[in-house]
């Protein structure tokens, strides 16, 4: 057996946000699914954050280690709308509203128990009798009932891709704009976020639109734009806009730009969004101890600010902030985003271009390198250097010039004999 076989037999694993949960529901630890499965506990982090995931046989461990307890199922209830072709309601009873009310409408005596209902129609022995003329036509089924065929099911179920974009935009889009501007205390940019992060989720639709939470997954990508520390470059976005005039709202808003955006996200994830602790962790991307200690932190600070939050209880402080941060965002008048087809048509247009423009790119590369390749020379040619004036010789060697008395002892010399001075002339007797 292969590898790919072998990992195509193991089930699918879920997202990493929901590992992280279903292991918090089973309450284990990093480190002892880290030994579980054979590997260490940063491994164990790396898979729940979604860097990578695993493989093989520790694949299957890890599947199975998390895997949700299989949930009881309740009784099967009776089949509403299957009768014997020989029963048949009285004629005095008026015609049900749902399968349920029908199977109530029908005598004790008259309704089939499961065990005498058969799995083939069967063939009776002599054909049934004719309804009378004045027995109610049969009550149609209800949309949502179960009765409904397996080929129309899909049929009334199927909705397009833009069209489940467009609910989840008018749907989310508007409250995300308000949280963005308490994140940020930035009304352009709150509605900028939202755009881009909507953008990016239509480009990823696919991944988006099976995950068990697609507006947390636009949540996370819109904060994470707005507290991108690039944005105090640009010069619209250095300052915050004008806080609320009054001074109640006026101190939260101030205390929440104050803290640090970490513990300002996490306090407007768990207390003004609603999210419980292991989610806020993981869109934080923190553990949950980390995310308890700067939510008590951020808490601290906000209650400084606010005296009515100094003497309350935890619970009554998540509540209160819950109100006022809610309070907040509704009074604020923030930018209306665009039309969901507007930024669905943004979207397709900017993948367009950027496509262009890595097909352009990668064209001009292959044209220089062809270029380069047909102009350059086969073999080394050594370059000849230019002619150039040679400087620094030193002077030519020989004897100096004779001075006065050397010209002087030469003159003697040359006047005298050839042999030298006489007393070295041997005399000849």
């Amino acid at each position: 057996m292969t590898r790919s076989t072998t990992e195509a037999a193991v089930p699918p694993l879920p997202s990493p946000k929901e590992r992280r949960r279903l292991r918090e529901a089973k309450s284990l630890s990093e480190e002892e699914v880290a030994a579980a499965v054979g590997v260490t506990r940063a491994t164990v982090r790396s898979w729940e954050t979604g860097r990578t995931n695993p493989r093989g046989r520790k694949r299957a461990l890890y599947a199975k280690l998390i895997a949700p307890e299989p949930a009881v199922k309740p009784p099967a209830a009776k089949p509403p709308a299957v009768k014997p072709p020989a029963v048949k309601p009285p004629a005095v009873k008026p015609p049900a509203a749902t399968p349920e009310a029908a199977a109530a409408a029908v005598p004790d005596a008259a309704v089939p128990e499961p065990a005498d209902l058969p799995v083939a129609p069967p063939v009776p022995e002599a054909p049934p009798a004719a309804p009378p003329a004045d027995a109610p036509p049969a009550p149609d089924p209800a949309p949502d009932s179960d009765t409904r065929s397996g080929a129309e099911a899909p049929d009334e179920r199927r909705v397009s891709p833009a069209e489940a974009f467009d609910e989840l935009y008018a749907r989310t889009a508007p409250g995300l704009v308000r949280q963005t501007y308490l994140l940020t205390g930035r009304r352009a940019l709150a509605r900028e976020s939202v755009e881009r992060a909507f953008e990016l989720a239509w480009q990823r639709w696919p991944e988006v639109a099976v995950d068990r939470d697609p507006a947390g997954w636009v949540r996370a990508a819109a904060y994470e734009y707005a507290m991108s520390p690039w944005h105090r470059l640009r010069r619209t976005h250095r300052q915050p806009d004008a806080p609320p005039t009054e001074p109640g709202k006026r101190a939260l808003f101030d205390a929440l730009l104050d803290l640090p955006p970490a513990y300002r996200r996490t306090l407007l994830l768990y207390d003004g969004v609603g999210l419980d602790l292991p989610e806020t962790a993981a869109e934080t991307e923190a553990s949950t101890p980390a995310a308890a200690g700067r939510l008590m932190t951020a808490r601290a600070a906000v209650a400084e600010r606010l005296p009515e939050l100094a003497d309350a209880a935890p619970a009554e402080q998540s509540a209160l902030l819950h109100d006022r941060i809610g309070g907040l965002a509704r009074a604020e008048h923030v930018p209306v985003p665009r039309p969901a087809r507007a930024v669905r048509t943004g979207s397709e247009n900017k993948a367009r271009l950027w496509t262009r423009a890595a097909v352009a790119g990668v064209a001009l590369l292959i044209a220089v390198t062809g270029l380069t390749l047909h102009t350059a020379p086969t073999h080394y040619e050594p370059p000849i250097s230019p002619p150039e004036r040679v400087g620094g010789v030193p002077p030519r060697g020989g004897p100096q010039k004779l001075t006065a008395q050397d010209l002087k002892l030469q003159k003697s010399l040359s006047e005298q004999l050839a042999h030298g001075p006489e007393r070295l002339v041997p005399r000849l007797e």
